[in-house]
């Protein structure tokens, strides 16, 4: 069956960067658009940034706009989430999700999900 496998999570010092990694199989990539999701404790998950099947559009939460880039590639099934300027605000689980066709932001639209990783900014 289809599996996004998040990676690149870890505890970062404000001000901080990381890179997520997730690395899909099953699936015609090139096919599905990307996209990041959060979520903080006792928080609902939000949308954080989305990317087409072929790269050509991107859109981003308005919280991360300026300081999160999401790009793919498709020759490896891997979509990454390039975060810089972190704030403690960012801390939360990441999950990567993929929906077959267009862009999405709301994440009932997704089909597939990942485990998730960890991201923790300190102060």
């Amino acid at each position: 069956q289809v599996q996004l496998v998040e990676s690149g999570g870890g505890l970062v010092q404000a001000g901080g960067s990381l890179r997520l990694s997730c690395a899909a199989s099953k699936l015609r990539f090139s096919s599905y658009a990307m996209g990041w999701f959060r979520q903080a404790p006792g928080k609902e998950r939000e949308f954080v940034a989305a990317i087409s099947g072929s790269a050509i559009t991107t859109r981003y939460a308005d919280a991360v706009k300026g300081r999160f880039t999401i790009s793919r590639d498709n020759a490896k099934n891997t979509v990454y989430l390039q975060m810089i300027s972190l704030k403690p605000e960012d801390t939360a689980v990441y999950y990567c999700a993929a929906v077959l066709g267009a862009t999405r932001t709301s994440y009932s639209d997704y089909a597939y999900w990942g485990q998730g990783t960890q991201v923790t900014v300190s102060s």
